[in-house]
C-alpha cells in the first residue's frame, strides 16, 4: 500500500523529485549558530599563530590554535570565522516582533571538536588544534564554544589573523571555449573593476607573452533563492574573472598568469601556470579523458568531520593530481562541492581542485546539489542546492553554453565529441533541451570524431541502485523515454551519469536489450550504447539492488573514476579506476573503422526508396 501511494505521487507530481539520492547532511548545517548565547569567561582564552600568513606568496597555510577553558566538556568545539569580526548589526532579527538580533548570524567556514588532538582536554581544559587555511579575501578569527553544535555557548574569541594580500588572484579554472582553439581562464580575487583591471598574460612557452582582458562577475545575497544560502550560509564570494585565450595552436604548451592592474600603475600577479592546447578536431593522436561525478570537497586538516560526509573526495583528487601528466581533459558531471548553501565552501573546492583545473580543462555539468530549489525553475522541486539555485556554479565556472542558465553544451576534444545535458531542466521530447541534444548528436562528423559521448548528472539511462530498483525502471523516472531514440539514431558510443554514488557498466543496449554478448573487447559494429554510472568520486556510497539486472556487466561499491584513452580513430580504451590506489578494476576496448560507424544498426538506418 505504501508503494502504491509513492507511485501515485510520482504520476501526479513529477516535481516532488523523489528520485533524489540523498547526500548526507552538510556538516555546517548541524550548527545552530543563530541560537548562540554569549558567556565569555575571563579565565578562558583562545589564540592563533602565526598572525600574518602568506609572507612568501603562499595561498594555503597551516596555523596553530591554542585554547584554555576552565569548564571544559566533551562537546566543546572551535569554529573558524571569516571575516573575523562578529557584527550582530548586519544580522536580521531572529524574532521580528521583538527585533531580537542574534550574536552571530553566519556559520563558521569550518570547525573541530576541542578534544580532537588531546583526549585529556575534558580534564585539563587545555589543548591546541591545527587548521589549514586558504586565502579567502578576508581575515580570520577562532571562537571557542561549549554546549555542542545544537546549543552553542560562546566562551572565548581569538585574535584576528590574515593573509598579506587577501585580494590576490587565485584558484584558476581552465575550460574549453566555444571553439576548439580557445581556452578560458576563470579565477577569483578581491578586486572589483573599480579597483583594478583584470587580465591574463599568456603565450606559447618561450615566446613573447601577450595580454588578454577579462570580464568580471559576482553575485549577491539577494541572488540566493533561500536559506541557508541567503542567511547563515552566506559569505561574499569575491569577484570571478574570465579571460578568453583565442587562436591557440593545437598541442602547444602555453604559459599564463593572472594579473590585476591597479590604478596606481602597479600590477598584482598570480603564480605562473601552464596548459597544453587542445588537438585539432579529428586529429589522430593519443587523447585521454577523465570523467566522474559527485566528488564534493574535504578538509585536509580533518575539520567538519568531512570523513563522514565526502569520504572519498581527497583520494580522488590526489589520484588525479598524481596522474596529471597522463590526463588531457576532465569532466565533473554534477554535484561539485555539496556546499548546499554554505557559500564559503566554493572557495574551498576551487582550492582543492586547483592543481588539476589550472593545468587541464575542467568541464562541469549541473547536478541537483547545484541547481534544485522549489519554485526556482528547476525540473525537481527539491531543496538540494540549499538555496543556491545554480547561481554559484554558473558564476564560479565557465562552460561553453549559449545561455549560462541553460546548463547544456557541446564541446570537441580531438577525436571526441561531447554532448553535456542538464538533468535538472526538462530534457523530455519536445523540450528546448531535447532539441539541443538532437542537434548536438546530429552535428558530429563521425569520420573525424568517431567517439560520441553523452553525459548528464542524473541517471537518464540505466542504474541498479537500490532506490531505482524499488521504483521499478532502473532509471530516473521518464529518464530514457525520449532520449533512447536519439542515442540509437545517432549511435552514441557511451553515456555517462553521476547522482548514484557507485560504479556500474551496462552491456551495449538498443531498445532496452543487450545487443552484444562481448564484455571486454568490442570489434567492429557495437550495435548499441554502453551506459556508465560513475558517481562514486567522493560522496558517501549508494547501495545496489540485490537483484542484478541482465544488462549490468560490472558493479562496484567503492570510490572511483573513469578514464577514456583514444589511441587513434579506430581504438578506444575504457578504464574504471579506484580512488584509493589508482589501479584499474574494470576495462574494455573498442576497435572499429569508419565503415563500422556507418553500418546499419537494427532499424537505425533510413528506409530505402524505389530510387535506391
Amino acid at each position: 500500500m505504501v508503494w502504491f501511494w509513492v507511485l501515485v505521487l510520482f504520476t501526479t507530481n513529477l516535481k516532488l523529485g523523489l528520485a533524489h539520492i540523498h547526500g548526507g547532511e552538510q556538516p555546517l548545517a548541524k550548527i545552530n549558530i543563530l541560537q548562540t548565547t554569549v558567556a565569555l569567561h575571563e579565565s578562558a582564552s583562545i589564540s592563533a599563530e602565526p598572525v600574518l600568513l602568506g609572507l612568501k606568496g603562499e595561498d594555503t597555510e597551516w596555523i596553530t590554535v591554542n585554547f584554555v577553558n576552565p569548564k571544559p566538556s566533551l562537546d566543546d568545539w572551535v569554529g573558524v570565522f571569516s571575516p573575523a569580526k562578529f557584527d550582530p548589526s548586519v544580522c536580521p532579527p531572529v524574532n521580528e516582533r521583538k527585533k531580537q538580533l542574534p550574536y552571530i548570524c553566519s556559520a563558521p567556514i569550518k570547525y573541530k571538536y576541542a578534544n580532537e588532538s588531546s583526549s585529556y582536554y575534558a580534564k585539563t581544559g587545555t589543548a591546541s588544534l591545527r587548521f589549514q587555511l586558504i586565502n579567502q579575501r578576508a581575515d580570520f578569527s577562532f571562537a571557542l564554544f561549549s554546549g555542542g553544535l545544537s546549543d552553542p555557548i560562546l566562551v572565548a574569541i581569538s585574535n584576528p589573523i590574515s593573509f598579506t594580500n587577501p585580494k590576490a588572484p587565485l584558484y584558476p579554472r581552465l575550460a574549453q571555449g566555444k571553439s576548439w582553439n580557445e581556452m578560458t581562464v576563470t579565477w577569483t580575487s578581491g578586486y572589483d573593476i573599480d579597483k583594478a583591471v583584470p587580465f591574463v598574460e599568456w603565450g606559447r612557452k618561450g615566446d613573447l607573452q601577450v595580454r588578454s582582458p577579462a570580464g568580471t562577475l559576482t553575485f549577491k545575497q539577494n541572488s540566493m533563492c533561500g536559506s541557508p544560502a541567503s542567511t547563515v550560509g552566506w559569505r561574499d564570494p569575491g569577484f570571478i574573472h574570465t579571460s578568453f585565450l583565442k587562436d591557440l595552436w593545437p598541442n602547444f604548451i602555453y604559459m599564463y598568469r593572472m594579473g590585476h592592474l591597479l590604478y596606481n600603475g602597479s600590477v598584482v600577479w598570480s603564480k605562473t601556470y601552464s596548459f597544453k592546447s587542445s588537438p585539432y578536431p579529428g586529429q589522430n593522436s593519443l587523447q585521454r579523458v577523465v570523467i566522474f561525478g559527485d566528488m564534493g570537497k574535504a578538509e585536509r586538516d580533518g575539520s567538519n568531520e568531512y570523513s563522514d560526509y565526502q569520504p572519498g573526495s581527497l583520494n580522488t583528487t590526489d589520484q588525479l593530481i598524481r596522474d596529471l601528466d597522463n590526463i588531457d581533459i576532465v569532466f565533473h558531471i554534477g554535484d561539485l562541492t555539496y556546499s548546499n548553501g554554505y557559500i564559503s565552501q566554493w572557495d574551498q573546492f576551487t582550492a582543492q581542485v586547483e592543481p588539476i583545473a589550472s593545468t587541464v580543462p575542467y568541464m562541469i555539468a549541473s547536478g541537483n546539489h547545484e541547481r534544485d530549489w522549489p519554485n526556482s525553475g528547476s525540473f525537481y522541486d527539491t531543496p538540494d542546492s540549499g538555496g543556491e539555485c545554480g547561481v554559484p556554479a554558473e558564476t564560479m565556472f565557465y562552460y561553453p553554453a549559449e545561455n549560462k542558465a541553460k546548463f547544456w553544451y557541446s564541446t570537441d576534444y580531438g577525436l571526441f565529441h561531447f554532448c553535456i545535458a542538464d538533468s535538472e531542466h526538462d530534457w523530455r521530447e519536445g523540450s528546448e533541451q531535447y532539441r539541443f541534444i538532437e542537434q548536438c548528436l546530429a552535428s558530429v562528423d563521425r569520420h573525424r570524431q568517431p567517439w560520441l559521448i553523452f553525459s548528464a548528472h542524473r541517471v537518464l539511462g540505466y542504474s541498479s541502485n537500490d532506490w531505482y530498483s524499488q521504483e521499478g525502471a532502473y532509471e530516473e523516472p521518464m529518464g530514457r523515454d525520449g532520449l533512447q531514440k536519439l542515442w540509437q539514431k545517432y549511435k552514441v558510443d557511451i553515456a555517462f551519469y553521476g547522482h548514484v554514488h557507485n560504479y556500474e557498466r551496462s552491456c551495449p543496449i538498443y531498445q532496452n536489450q543487450c545487443v552484444n554478448k562481448e564484455k571486454n573487447h568490442y570489434l567492429g559494429t557495437v550495435n548499441g550504447t554502453i551506459h556508465i554510472v560513475v558517481g562514486g568520486a567522493g560522496s558517501h556510497l549508494s547501495k545496489f539492488s540485490q537483484l542484478i539486472p541482465y544488462w549490468s556487466i560490472y558493479r562496484d561499491y567503492d570510490f572511483g573514476f573513469v578514464k577514456l584513452t583514444a589511441f587513434n580513430q579506430s581504438s578506444l580504451l575504457f578504464e574504471y579506476k579506484k580512488s584509493r590506489d589508482g589501479k584499474v578494476y574494470d576495462s574494455f576496448t573498442i576497435s572499429r573503422d569508419y565503415k563500422d560507424v556507418l553500418a546499419c544498426v537494427h532499424d537505425g538506418c533510413e528506409p530505402t526508396t524505389l530510387a535506391s
